[in-house]
């Protein structure tokens, strides 16, 4: 029997791919959309059973991020899982499908009077690509990243069997920590079909604190001078070129006190808003988009490199992104980033290209070097033994 025919004795919506689906340029054979975790299971056993490669897709908002796959025989689409599945509000717990877009989570968990403190930057996003990805915003600095707030996930291996852990509370440690090992997965390990989050309320006020800087000696001593005193921030966030903003989340009065020592600590040229500035939260312009990481001192030596023309953010928990404008050559991109690793190697810190356009993407190395690829390729071989789940398009080839 042939895949599609297979296919959609398991699943209502299967259908040749098309061109404009291609993965970074790899056209899929088939695309199916399962509408629940039956259905998931049963098109990844199909695929097992004919030897599929499997790419996930959620909204496309980061499919471009990566290597292309090796081959796409068939494009798994969750639009159809996108059901709030539970919200436990006494528990602070929440269970959504992988399809179901950021926003309209936020917005149902918002009735409530609680949220998921994780900003994604680019609108649309999904929840399962937000967590293959391990994608988070300036939020990062108090909350974390999915790898902090996925306390359960659901998902389907390369075999079609359903694999679970954790469970419907904080506490709960049952099971391997899947969550952790799909965060930044690329869809390389399994499916993702629900994750289970564990929320926060809604503050009551929040305010912006933003101040102008000259230069990287006065970026980074306003980002330390505010990591290292009592305010507790949710968010501090570098937006170049010259501006620290810091946020600040709890009850009225509170914020507005901690607002106002924020300023005082920051010095002249600061602001004090309820909304946030320009620019906030959002990827650098650029058609290169360059994804570094290192402890928050090296912010001063990053900036002395990149200057004042390269678009840069940076957040308070030591993550930051640069984006490199299309007018670059490949062979000033693997300048750029090459100079960028040595800086951060220094720092213990390391720099990933998330996307590149495609003429210069077989010029450069995206990942950089990764003292854990070995172990990775185990754990790959262990969820993946025939290496058909998104081959490729994770570092090292995984």
């Amino acid at each position: 029997m042939r895949p599609l025919d297979a296919l959609a004795k398991v699943c209502a919506d299967v259908r040749p791919g098309e061109p404009a689906e291609g993965v970074l340029g790899v056209e899929p054979a088939l695309v199916a959309a399962p509408k629940d975790l039956t259905e998931a299971a049963d098109v990844m056993h199909v695929a097992a059973e004919k030897g599929l490669a499997v790419v996930p897709r959620g909204a496309e908002t980061r499919l471009d991020w990566g290597t292309p796959p090796e081959r796409c025989d068939l494009l798994v689409d969750t639009h159809r899982l996108s059901r709030l599945v539970e919200h436990t509000a006494g528990d602070l717990v929440a269970k959504a499908e992988a399809g179901l877009p950021m926003e309209v989570f936020g917005e149902s968990l918002a009735e409530r009077g609680q949220r998921l403190a994780l900003d994604g930057p680019l609108p649309g996003s999904t929840i399962g690509g937000t967590v293959a990805t391990g994608a988070a915003g300036p939020l990062r600095t108090m909350y974390g990243t999915p790898r902090s707030l996925v306390i359960g996930l659901t998902v389907v291996r390369a075999d079609g069997q359903v694999a679970r852990s954790g469970g419907k509370v904080v506490k709960n440690v049952a099971g391997y920590d899947l969550g952790r090992l799909f965060s930044g997965s690329y869809g390389t390990l399994g499916l993702i079909v629900e994750a289970t989050f564990r929320l926060h309320p809604i503050p009551a006020a929040s305010a912006y604190v933003t101040c102008a800087v000259g230069g990287p000696e006065d970026a980074h001593d306003a980002v330390q001078s505010v990591l290292h005193s009592p305010l507790a921030p949710s968010a501090i966030e570098y937006m170049g070129p010259g501006t620290v903003a810091v946020l600040l989340e709890g009850v009225p009065d509170g914020v507005a006190a901690r607002a106002g020592q924020a300023a005082e600590l920051l010095g002249e040229n600061t602001s004090i808003s309820e909304t946030a500035p320009e620019g906030w939260g959002r990827y650098p312009d650029g058609t290169t988009l360059i994804d570094i990481s290192a402890p928050p001192p090296s912010l001063r030596d990053v900036l002395t490199l990149l200057g004042t023309d390269i678009p840069t953010t940076w957040s308070g928990s030591g993550h930051g992104h640069v984006g490199l404008p299309p007018e670059m050559t490949p062979e000033d991109v693997a300048d750029i980033l090459g100079r960028l690793r040595h800086v951060l190697t220094r720092h213990r810190g390391h720099a990933v290209v998330r996307y590149v356009p495609e003429e210069v993407r077989g010029e450069i190395d995206l990942w950089g070097p990764v003292p854990a690829l070995a172990l990775m390729r185990r754990v790959k071989d262990q969820f993946d033994p025939d290496h058909r789940l998104s081959p490729g398009r994770f570092v090292g080839g995984i």
